[in-house]
């Protein structure tokens, strides 16, 4: 046996080897330290423009795993072992996971869609999916709303983007609408007037825009009126309670009767009217 050509074939070989060994931790080195810093690059400039805290960790994180992979995958080539199969098989388990997990990912990409165009946010007053609440948290994959009474409904992502949003708390200010109808037999001008008093009688309401009395309709029992006052957001529960109170207050004062609806009943079977004690006309 040649020894020295076995040791020489083993300093080639270590020698050949090992400078690649090195050569891909030294890569590997490099590359942990390319993603942290584009990491950290990404997620302090998100951040820095008031991008939600919880997308700007997401995206930092998938930019330094996204590197690592890439960087693994090239490495390995230096060992000669063909990293096209590898991507191969990348692929197939992402398509797989994709199907397995398609309601959580529909979830997921709502859920970043709310978080880039916020069509509310944090303590808004909104009604979506048929539920009405205050926005407690907006998650990845879920909403949290808080109901007026206190209870906590947690609505998928998807059934929230993929709806119609009504935000009452969006805009600084809002309109009251009171609906009120008054007997025929009331003067419109004067119930215009007294309407127009009552609504700037109560506390709250903004000179503007102004205060509108609007003749809507004539109904079957009333002369049907909408009285518009405008507030600020905040307080609309409290201006909306205190206008249908002086809308009606200013009503009886004026001695305009607010009429109910009434139906008037004719027999005209004379059978029938006996029974009920009525005698009908000759």
């Amino acid at each position: 046996m040649n020894f020295d050509k076995i040791l020489q074939q083993l300093a080639t070989f270590g020698t050949e080897w090992g400078v690649k060994i090195v050569g891909v931790l030294i890569g590997l080195i490099v590359a942990f330290w390319i993603a942290g810093f584009v990491r950290d690059r990404i997620q302090r400039t998100l951040e820095g423009r008031k991008f939600d805290p919880t997308l700007s960790r997401f995206f930092a994180r998938m930019a330094r795993y996204g590197i690592l992979v890439g960087a693994i995958l090239g490495l390995l080539g230096v060992f000669g072992i063909q990293t096209a199969s590898f991507a191969a098989v990348i692929a197939a388990a992402g398509l797989a996971i994709g199907l397995a997990f398609q309601g959580t990912l529909a979830n997921f990409a709502a859920g970043i869609m709310l978080l880039v165009f916020r069509p509310f946010k944090v303590g808004d007053l909104i009604a979506v999916s048929g539920q009405t609440g205050v926005v407690e948290a907006i998650g990845l994959f879920t909403v949290e709303l808080k109901t007026p009474d206190n209870k906590m409904i947690i609505v998928a992502n998807k059934n929230v983007f993929g709806a119609n949003i009504e935000n009452f708390t969006h805009h600084p200010i809002r309109r009251v609408d009171i609906a009120v109808g008054v007997e025929y037999s009331a003067d419109i001008d004067k119930t215009i007037e007294v309407l127009n008093q009552a609504a700037a009688s109560v506390e709250g309401v903004l000179e503007e825009p102004p205060p509108q009395i609007f003749l809507k309709a004539l109904g079957g029992s009333s002369v049907d009126y909408q009285v518009r006052v405008w507030c600020n957001t905040p307080d609309y529960w409290t201006v909306w309670q205190a206008a249908t109170r002086a809308t009606k207050m200013h009503l009886d004062e004026a001695g305009l009767g607010i009429p109910f609806p009434q139906m008037d009943v004719h027999f005209d079977d004379p059978q029938l009217a006996a029974f009920r004690g009525v005698a009908l006309p000759k």
